[in-house]
C-alpha cells in the first residue's frame, strides 16, 4: 500500500506536486507562519494591545527548547481572542472619543489609538488571520502528539488542595533542575506569620499555643485546620480574660494588632506569588545560559546581513526618521552641508548595535548576548512605537519606510534568538567568505576588502575582543598575508579547473570578454564627464522657464527712469509656426544656428513688458536740471544703465535676446545678429528705443517703446526674448555641480591612479604573487587562528614567527609553494 501510495503521489501533475510540496513547507514550518502573522498584524495595528505577543515571541517562544510550550501557545490564542472581545467592544459608538474620529484618527498620541481601542473599518481583520494560523498551528501539533508533552509535569501539581501545598511543589521541582540556590518552600516558610508575645500571663499562653499550633501545621496544613486552631485559642483566650479583665489590652490595641498581622500574611502572600513568577522566569533564563546540551550554530553572517539591510534603509529613507513628511534623498541635503539629526541618531543606534554584536560573537558569551537581546528588543519596540510617531508626527502604520526596517529588525531578533538558543560556536577561523575557493568568493571577498574602513575596523575589533599574545601590527599582518594567500589559491584553483593547454594561444573569448570589458570600461571612466554633463541637460535635462524678467533703466546714475516687470501671462512661449519664422529668419547666421541647436522651442520665452513705467518718476529738481544739462551737452559722454537681474552697463541701447543659464549671470546672446550697423558696418545687436517723458499734472514717468519689434503692437511696449539653460535633474544635482572639470578632477584621475597602481609595481610583487601552489602556507595561517581559539598563545607566537621567517626568506618560500609531485 505504502508502494502503492508513492506511486500514485508521483504520477501526479507537477503543479499539484508543488501544492503538496508548499503545504508541508507550510506544515513543517507552522510556528513560523503564526510569528510572521502576529508581527504583521502589530506592524499594521501598531497599538499597545498588539505589543505584548510580538515580544513574547523574541523572549519566550523562539528562546524555549526545544520548541515553544504549550503554555505559550494557549497565551497567544487567549489573548488573541480577548483583543478580539476588546477592540469589538470598544467600536460601539456611545464612546466619546468614537464620536470624533475623522478628526483623531491620525494623531499617534491619541489614547483610544495608543492602546488599539480605536473605531475604524476592518478593526479585526488581522487579529481573525492570526487566530486561524493559531488553530492552524494547535491542530498540527495536536497531529502529531506535541501538544500535550510538555505539560505532563504539571499535571500533578494541578491537582493539590492548598496554594502551600502547590508552592511547595513548584518550588521542589523548579529547584530539581539546576537552579539549587532557589528554594520556594524555603522562602515562604522563613517569612512564616508569627504573632507577638503578649504581656499579660494569660496573652502569653493563648500565643503560645497559637505558635506551637502554627509550628505543628506549617505549609502542610489545610487552611481550615488553622482556622479551627485561631478559633479555640481564641475562645481560651476570651475565658482567661473574664478572670484577668483587669489586664486585658483595650479595643484599639487588639484592632491594631489583628492589622499587623494581616498585613503580615498580606506580606507572605504578596512575595509567595512574586516568587512563583520570578522563579519559573529565572529557571527559563538560567536553563537558556546553561544547557544541558547545546547545538552549536553560527548565524551571525545572517545577523550582519540583516543590520546592513536594515542600514541602507537608514540612508535612503532617513526621511522616514524625522519630521519631513515628504520624500527625499540624503544626497541633497549632504550637498548641502546639512546631516538630519534623525538620520544621524538612527546611524549611529545601528552602528552601535553592529559593533556590539560582533563584540559578542567574539567573546562568544550567551549570557550578554541575552542582556543584549532583551534590553533591544524592549528598547527598539518602544522607540518604534512611543517615540518615532511622536518625532514623525505621523502614525507608525503610516510609515511605509520605518515598517519595512521594523520587519528587517524582526529577522535579526529571531535569528539573534536562534543564536542563543542553539550557543555560539566554538571556534571562529577567518572570513565567512574565505570558506570555499570560487569565483563568487573572490569578487565577494575583493568587494568586501574595498569597503572604506570596513577591513580595518573589522581587524581591530577582533584584536581587541580576542586573546591573542600579538601586537595589532603583527595581527593586521597574519590577516593580510591570509587575505592575500586566499585570493591566489582562488586563482590558482580556478586555473585547475580550466586548465590552460601549454604552447596554445589564448582564446578570442577569454581575449575579447575579458579585455574588451576592460576596454570598454577604461574609455568610459575617461570620456564619462563629457557623455554625463552632454547627456544630463540634453536629455535628462528640466526646462526652467523664467517668472519674473524685470527691466530698470536709469540715465546717468541719476534716479531710474524705468522700473517694469513682466509676469504669468506676459511671459509667453512660442507656438509652432513662431519658431519656424525664427529659424527662418538666421537662415544664413551659421553661429546663430549652430546657438540655436541647443535649445528647443520651450526653452524659449517672449517677454512682453508694458511701456509705461510703474513708478513715478520721483527725482529732486537740482538732479533734474543737472541731468538736463548734461544731456544738452553732445560732447560728453552719458551713461545709459539697463539692469536685469544682475545689473550691467551696455554701450549700445536695448538687447533683444537675453540668455538666462543655469546661474544668476545672465547675459545677451551675441550669435544672434541682426546684421551690420549702416555708419560704422559693426555688428548690431541691440534694437533702437524712444525715450518720452510724459507728464501729468504734478506727476510725470518715462515711456519707453521698441521700434523693432517681432510682435507687432500699437500701444508703446518693450519687447524681450529669454533663452533658459535646461538644468540638471534634483537627484543628479550634485554630481552636475562640480562641471566637466571637476568630474574629471573627482572621478577620472582617482579612478586612474587606482588603475594605474594595477598595472605597474608588478615587478616588486612577482615574489609573493607568482606562487604555484599555496596550501601550506593557507594552513599555517589556518593553524595560526586555531591554536588562538583553542587558548595555545604560545604556539601562536612560535606559528606567527615562522609564518614571518618564511616571507623574509626568498628560499624557503619557493620550496613550500612548489607543485606536488
Amino acid at each position: 500500500e505504502l508502494e502503492e501510495s508513492e506511486k500514485f503521489y508521483v504520477g501526479q501533475p507537477r503543479v499539484l506536486l508543488l501544492i503538496y510540496a508548499l503545504y508541508n513547507t507550510l506544515v513543517a514550518r507552522s510556528e513560523m507562519v503564526c510569528y510572521f502573522v502576529i508581527i504583521l498584524n502589530h506592524m499594521i495595528s501598531a497599538s499597545m494591545i498588539t505589543l505584548v505577543l510580538p515580544i513574547l515571541i523574541f523572549l519566550w517562544a523562539m528562546l524555549s527548547v526545544p520548541r515553544p510550550s504549550k503554555r505559550f501557545w494557549m497565551t497567544a490564542i487567549v489573548y488573541t481572542e480577548v483583543a478580539i472581545v476588546i477592540k469589538y467592544f470598544f467600536q460601539f459608538g456611545f464612546f466619546p472619543w468614537n464620536k470624533h474620529v475623522d478628526y483623531t484618527k491620525d494623531k499617534p498620541y491619541h489614547p483610544p489609538n495608543i492602546i488599539g481601542i480605536e473605531k475604524k473599518e476592518g478593526y479585526v481583520h488581522y487579529d481573525l488571520v492570526q487566530l486561524l494560523a493559531l488553530f492552524f498551528h494547535r491542530s498540527i501539533l495536536k497531529c502529531h502528539g506535541l501538544w500535550d508533552e510538555d505539560e505532563k509535569g504539571d499535571s500533578s501539581s494541578n491537582k493539590e488542595d492548598t496554594d502551600d501545598e502547590l508552592s511547595l511543589t513548584g518550588g521542589r521541582r523548579d529547584s530539581s533542575a539546576s537552579l539549587k540556590s532557589v528554594n520556594l518552600a524555603a522562602s515562604v516558610e522563613s517569612i512564616h506569620v508569627h504573632f507577638p508575645e503578649q504581656q499579660t500571663a494569660i496573652r502569653r499562653k493563648s500565643s503560645s499555643s497559637i505558635s506551637q499550633l502554627s509550628h505543628r501545621s506549617s505549609f502542610s496544613s489545610h487552611r481550615s485546620k488553622r482556622g479551627k486552631c485561631s478559633t479555640s485559642t481564641r475562645n481560651s483566650s476570651q475565658k482567661g480574660s473574664s478572670v484577668l479583665s483587669i489586664k486585658q489590652k483595650s479595643r484599639k490595641e487588639l484592632l491594631m494588632e489583628k492589622f499587623r498581622e494581616q498585613m503580615i500574611k498580606a506580606k507572605a502572600f504578596t512575595i509567595k506569588k512574586t516568587l512563583q513568577v520570578y522563579v519559573p522566569i529565572r529557571q527559563f533564563f538560567y536553563n537558556l545560559i546553561h544547557p544541558d546540551y547545546s547545538a552549536v550554530t553560527d548565524v551571525y553572517v545572517l545577523m550582519f546581513l540583516a543590520d546592513t539591510v536594515d542600514f541602507i534603509i537608514i540612508v535612503f529613507g532617513f526621511w522616514a526618521f524625522g519630521k519631513h513628511s515628504a520624500a527625499a534623498d540624503i544626497t541633497s541635503s549632504l550637498s548641502e552641508d546639512q546631516v538630519p539629526e534623525a538620520f544621524l541618531v538612527m546611524v549611529l543606534i545601528q552602528f552601535g548595535t553592529m559593533v556590539v554584536d560582533r563584540a559578542l560573537y567574539l567573546k562568544k558569551t550567551v549570557m550578554g548576548k541575552v542582556i543584549f537581546q532583551v534590553i533591544l528588543v524592549f528598547g527598539i519596540h518602544f522607540w518604534m512605537f512611543f517615540i518615532l510617531p511622536g518625532v514623525t508626527e505621523r502614525k507608525f502604520s503610516q510609515n511605509t519606510v520605518a515598517q519595512l526596517w521594523y520587519f528587517v529588525k524582526c529577522v535579526y531578533f529571531g535569528l539573534s534568538a536562534y543564536q542563543i538558543r542553539c550557543g555560539y560556536p566554538t571556534r571562529v577561523l577567518g572570513n565567512f567568505l574565505t570558506k570555499s575557493y570560487n569565483y563568487v568568493n573572490l569578487f565577494l571577498f575583493q568587494g568586501f576588502r574595498l569597503v572604506p574602513f570596513l577591513t580595518e575596523l573589522r581587524a581591530v575589533m577582533d584584536w581587541v575582543w580576542t586573546d591573542t599574545t600579538l601586537s595589532l601590527s603583527s595581527w593586521i599582518c597574519v590577516e593580510d598575508i591570509y587575505a592575500h594567500i586566499f585570493i591566489l589559491k582562488c586563482w590558482r584553483e580556478s586555473e585547475k579547473r580550466y586548465p590552460q593547454p601549454r604552447g596554445q594561444k589564448k582564446k578570442k573569448v577569454v581575449k575579447y570578454g575579458m579585455g574588451g570589458m576592460i576596454i570598454v570600461l577604461l574609455i568610459c571612466i575617461v570620456w564619462f564627464p563629457l557623455l554625463f554633463m552632454s547627456l544630463i541637460k540634453s536629455v535628462a535635462g528640466i526646462t526652467n522657464k523664467p517668472l519674473d524678467v524685470s527691466i530698470t533703466i536709469t540715465l546717468g546714475g541719476y534716479q531710474p527712469i524705468f522700473t517694469m516687470s513682466a509676469q504669468q501671462n506676459q511671459l509667453k512661449s512660442l507656438d509652432p509656426n513662431e519658431f519656424n519664422d525664427f529659424l527662418r529668419s538666421y537662415r544664413g547666421n551659421t553661429a546663430a544656428l549652430q546657438f540655436l541647436e541647443g535649445y528647443a522651442r520651450e526653452d524659449i520665452t517672449r517677454a512682453d513688458l508694458e511701456g509705461n513705467s510703474n513708478s513715478l518718476w520721483t527725482i529732486s529738481p537740482p538732479s533734474r536740471k543737472k541731468m538736463i544739462q548734461g544731456l544738452l551737452d553732445f560732447d560728453a559722454d552719458f551713461t545709459l544703465v539697463i539692469s536685469w537681474t544682475i545689473q550691467r552697463t551696455l554701450e549700445e541701447v536695448y538687447p533683444y535676446y537675453i540668455k538666462a543659464p543655469s546661474d544668476s549671470l545672465a547675459k545677451p546672446i551675441k550669435q544672434l545678429l541682426r546684421g551690420m550697423s549702416p555708419d560704422n558696418g559693426k555688428q548690431r545687436m541691440w534694437e533702437n528705443i524712444t525715450v518720452s517723458l510724459v507728464k501729468n499734472t504734478s506727476e510725470e514717468w518715462w515711456v519707453l517703446n521698441q521700434l523693432g519689434k517681432r510682435q507687432k503692437t500699437p500701444q508703446e511696449s518693450l519687447e524681450l526674448f529669454i533663452f533658459s539653460d535646461k538644468v540638471s535633474p534634483p537627484s543628479l544635482g550634485f554630481l552636475a555641480g562640480y562641471g566637466i572639470m571637476g568630474l574629471y578632477a573627482s572621478v577620472v584621475l582617482v579612478i586612474g591612479k587606482f588603475v594605474r597602481e594595477f598595472f605597474s609595481g608588478i615587478s616588486h610583487s612577482i615574489m609573493f604573487e607568482e606562487l604555484p601552489n599555496v596550501d601550506r602556507i593557507l594552513k599555517l595561517c589556518t593553524d595560526i587562528f586555531l591554536v588562538r581559539e583553542t587558548g595555545e598563545l604560545e604556539l601562536e607566537e612560535d606559528l606567527y614567527a615562522k609564518l614571518i621567517f618564511l616571507y623574509r626568506s626568498p628560499e624557503t618560500m619557493i620550496k613550500w609553494t612548489r607543485e606536488k609531485t
